[in-house]
This record gives structure tokens, sequence and C-alpha cells, in this order.
């Protein structure tokens, strides 16, 4: 068993599925930790090349507009396989008010659709704190796949040094952690954030903010991000994690300068 979680490592992700029993036989998983979920067969799959993709690319479309005028638009996101070919694209609704006081805080509504123009994903942003002084009423974000079924949450849990959050099912069970870097400027570099099982022993994965240079970090908002995880992982989580990455954004990376 040792053996093979070292080979794992070294590919890069490990072959885990949440739920499967921990490498550690002294913790054992708990069923009610399990990210195994089965998608209900009444419900499309939310496409047919989320459940074999190991690899999820997105890339923020540049606002020539908000370059110009200097003003916060709607942000709008393409969601691509490991071949570049577009799967799905997401527009963010939200009004004028929020993104110019409440900025990169502000409420809203990421609708994901297919090729065919299909709404297949719902993201939904209240209006929360970020603050590790404030170690309340922290970031959320509700996940619907498909729109008007809840599938899961991501949860921005309190840690005074580092940014922390969890996977949630659509009960609120945690499934999954998500551990950034204490720095998350990247520093001309990309910037990681390690997803791991609920005892953090294992990273099963990760969503990376890649560096996409001088030019594109300091003077545009556009941002390219990559969701590492294993091919298998359940639709669900998979979803649940482009919502993560689409958080990330807002907390994160959304000011130009963010990206240095």
């Amino acid at each position: 068993m040792a053996s093979k979680d070292v080979q794992n490592q070294r590919r890069g992700l490990p072959r885990f599925l949440p739920g499967a029993p921990d490498p550690d036989q002294s913790l054992p998983a708990s069923s009610s930790n399990s990210a195994t979920q089965a998608w209900p067969p009444s419900l499309p799959l939310p496409n047919s090349f989320l459940p074999t993709l190991d690899l999820i690319i997105i890339h923020q479309q540049v606002e020539l507009l908000g370059m110009i005028l200097g003003t916060e638009t709607s942000n709008k996101y393409e969601i691509k396989n490991n071949l570049g070919q577009r799967i799905y694209f997401a527009v963010e609704e939200s009004i004028c008010f929020n993104r110019t006081f409440c900025s990169t805080l502000r409420s809203c509504t990421l609708r994901i659709t297919d090729n065919s123009g299909r709404e297949v994903i719902t993201v939904n942003r209240p209006l929360r704190c970020n603050s590790c002084w404030c170690p309340c009423y922290l970031q959320e974000l509700e996940i619907q796949a498909p729109p008007g079924t809840i599938v899961g949450y991501v949860a921005q849990k309190w840690d005074p040094f580092l940014p922390k959050f969890t996977i949630q099912n659509a009960n609120k069970e945690d499934i999954l952690k998500i551990v950034g870097p204490c720095a998350t400027c990247g520093c001309f570099g990309d910037v990681d954030f390690e997803v791991k099982t609920i005892n953090e022993k294992l990273t099963i994965g990760k969503i990376s903010k890649y560096w996409s240079g001088f030019v594109n970090n300091v003077f545009t908002n556009a941002d390219n991000f990559g969701i590492h995880v294993p091919a298998d992982l359940d639709v669900t989580v998979k979803a649940a994690m482009i919502g993560a990455c689409f958080l990330f954004d807002f907390m994160f990376f959304e000011h130009s300068l963010a990206g240095l």
C-alpha cells in the first residue's frame, strides 16, 4: 500500500476516491464523509464530458469595456477540457450596485450552460464576510446541478493563517477540504489550492491559478485556472470544485494587481 501511494504522489494525483478506506488504518474513513453520492438517474448529467475529465480549464474572458472605463463588469468564463475545447460557458448575474459598492464580496449567481445553451449548473453566492478577523458569517456557495437541485456547498472555514474551505454535500456534511497557501499573490508563479481528505492526510487534487504573464495579470482581471482531479471523482464534487474556483477568483484574484 505504501509503495502504491508513493507512486501515485509522484504522478501528481493519487487515485483515491473520497469514501474509500483511509490509507492510515488507524483512522478509518467515516461513511458520513463519502463524496461518492450517486447522481439521480432521472436527471441528466451536467455534460457528457464532465464524468471523465481529470483536468478542467477555466478561462476568464477579458472585458474591454471594464478596462477602458475602469468599472467592474459581470464576469464571464469559458470552461474547457484538457484539449482546450469549450464544454461550458459561465456568466455572472449581479446588479451594478453590488459590483460597484460590494466589489469582490458581492452577491451573485453564476449560470453555467453547455454548448447547446442549456443551463446545467447554477452557483449562488450570497453576500458574506471575508476576513481573518471575523470568524463568523464567512463565504459560502450553493451548487445546483441541474438548476433547482442542490448537490453541494463550498464553505469557508476560519483560519488566521491559511485560506481553508470545505466541500459539503447537499446535507451540509463535510466531504473534502481545500487548503490554500499563506500568500495568494503568486509572485510571478502559479497559486495552488490543494484538495484534501477530511483528515488532511491525503491530497487528491488541486485548483491552480495559472500565471498568465506580467501584462495580463497587472492590466486585466482575466485569470486562468486549472482543476486537477481524479477522472472518476463524482460529478457533483466536480461541479462544486468549479464553483470553488469561481469563489477563489472573486476572493483573491479579482483585482488586477492580485495576480502579482
